[in-house]
């Protein structure tokens, strides 16, 4: 398992698809993970450290296990099948979860949990960036620092 840095969500062009940009913590490479557009807002939100009015599921689940004294302590990008991430929540009580990397992602990011990949996943969809595009990857973090939910297409009330 490598330790995976969350880089952010991106809206891949011309198919105004969200992705997860994801990069090994000791490497070049990068994970990307198509993700629909309501689990962009969510994790947009997250980045951004926006407290909804009232909370919405990620938020809810963080909030059920505090209530119930588990923590989710790693999250883990576990398969890659006919282009589809699998991923599992494991908790402080021994339990593994099957979840979408997206909804693991989002529940991480609430909970402060690191994000880990199976070393066969990175090696067969990690991408490495060649050191003249380390530009543009500072100029994709600089677009999500100002990014909105908005941006997805839907309004959070």
């Amino acid at each position: 398992m490598k330790h995976m840095e969350f880089v952010g969500v991106r809206v891949e062009m011309p198919s105004n698809q969200p992705i997860i940009l994801l990069k090994e913590s000791d490497g070049d490479r990068y994970l990307t993970i198509w993700i629909g557009g309501v689990e962009a807002t969510a994790i947009a939100l997250a980045q951004q450290g926006v407290v909804p009015a009232r909370p919405l599921t990620h938020d809810l689940f963080r909030d059920v296990l505090d209530a119930l004294g588990t923590q989710l302590t790693t999250v883990n990008i576990t398969g890659l099948n006919d282009g589809i991430f699998y991923a599992e929540l494991v908790f402080s009580n021994g339990t593994e979860v099957s979840a979408r990397p997206s909804d693991s992602i989002a529940l991480a990011l609430r909970t402060g949990t690191p994000i880990y990949a199976h070393e066969d996943v990175i090696d067969e969809a990690g991408m490495p960036i060649p050191d003249e595009q380390e530009d543009q990857v500072e100029a994709f973090r600089e677009f999500l620092d100002n990014i909105s939910p908005e941006d997805f297409g839907r309004r959070t009330e």
